[in-house]
């Protein structure tokens, strides 16, 4: 634990209050008052008044994501990521080493707690969904097995909202079917479904009975590497919109960078106020692999979405695809690419050592009062 100090404290991560920025992520404390990720940080100083309020540290938490992953790779090799702080274990055939599989988990939570100062919640059962939603009832710091075979009456008594991959609107249709608990889906017809949800709705008729047959799989090689921002307030500020394009594109390029790799394709993604949402790609040339290219790239897309539109925006993002292994070809972009490589690589390595605002860029300068999210 960074600062004991805040143990069982109202906390909110994201910046000041007084600032423009929304909630990273609460602790449970702060929840309770109705904190959550994704909240203006001025509404959850509302809500809650005593909370502290935090700027986050990513360089630390990614430090601490590798050192949770490491110790769940002692207890099996079987790891699927599901998160900064989540993951899938398959330990079929490793449970006789801890006699049982609780026992098991009981000595995966004693490990985090002791190495890491951190509390863990684990969910066990024969398949992922059931593991994820006893997981997701057990926090904080619990422990819950669902026994084979008593999955679907595990999951019935349950909302439908509880269930992974039923979304807003997937519960206003559910709620206009009069289902509103996950034993009320599994007993709704699966055509019923299909005809409302598409073939969502097959797959949620299976979750909510129970059966998951998709495997824990090892991360695959990245295939798109992106950041956005959602704003506090919506904005029309073009400068401020392309501040906050520059500082999504220099987290691209360092994600790029650590990988070891370029991409040939940049995407940007835009939300209106009224929730409309559009993405505009762009396939260069040659391959990309600096902060400076992403954005120009994005800015190029961003003035072309935006001269058709008037509306506020609510939120903006940009990636890269196509990743490939760095080309050695001279770039026709701009002579000096090879001095701005060299440029961003440094920048990566003070980042990585003393935080990623230890350097702040002038284009980002607008940002200095508000937390970029990723």
């Amino acid at each position: 634990m960074l600062n004991p100090e805040l143990k069982g404290k109202p906390v909110a991560v994201g910046g000041r209050p007084d600032r423009r920025g929304v909630v990273a992520t609460a602790s449970y404390e702060a929840r309770a008052f109705g904190l959550h990720s994704g909240m203006p940080l001025v509404t959850a100083a509302r809500l809650c008044p005593e909370a502290i309020f935090i700027e986050g540290n990513f360089a630390r938490y990614r430090e601490f994501s590798r050192k949770f992953m490491a110790i769940l790779n002692d207890f099996s090799p079987f790891i699927e990521p599901a998160g900064i702080d989540e993951a899938f274990l398959d330990v079929t055939g490793f449970e006789s080493i801890h006699d049982t599989i609780r026992q098991m988990a009981a000595a995966i939570k004693g490990r985090i707690r002791s190495e890491l100062g951190l509390c863990a919640s684990i969910g066990i059962a024969s398949c992922k969904v059931v593991a994820k939603v006893a997981s997701d009832l057990s926090k904080p710091d619990g422990l819950i097995e669902v026994v084979p075979g008593e999955e679907r009456d595990f999951l019935a008594p349950l909302p439908v909202e509880k269930l992974p991959g039923v979304g807003k609107q997937a519960v206003k249709i559910m709620k206009s079917l009069g289902v509103h608990t996950i034993g009320g889906l599994s007993r709704t017809p699966s055509h019923t479904l299909k005809s409302r949800l598409g073939t969502a709705g097959e797959m949620l008729h299976r979750l909510a009975n129970g059966i998951d047959n998709r495997k824990v799989l090892p991360p695959g090689e990245a295939k798109s590497i992106s950041r956005e921002t959602t704003f506090g307030e919506d904005t029309r500020d073009r400068v401020f919109l392309e501040a906050t394009l520059w500082a999504q594109s220099e987290k691209v390029g360092a994600d790029l960078r650590e990988k070891g790799k370029q991409a040939r394709c940049v995407t940007l993604k835009v939300r209106y106020a009224d929730f409309s949402t559009i993405t505009r790609s762009h396939t260069l040339r040659e391959n990309v692999g600096t902060d400076q290219t992403i954005f120009e790239t994005g800015v190029k897309l961003l003035e072309q979405s935006l001269t058709m539109e008037i509306q506020a925006v609510r939120l903006i993002g940009i990636g890269v695809s196509q990743l490939v292994e760095p080309s050695r070809q001279a770039t026709l972009f701009t002579p000096s690419s090879r001095k701005l490589e060299e440029l961003n690589k440094t920048i990566d390595r003070i980042r990585n050592r003393y935080g990623f605002g230890a350097i702040q860029t002038g284009r980002a300068i607008r940002l200095k009062d508000i937390s970029t999210q990723s």
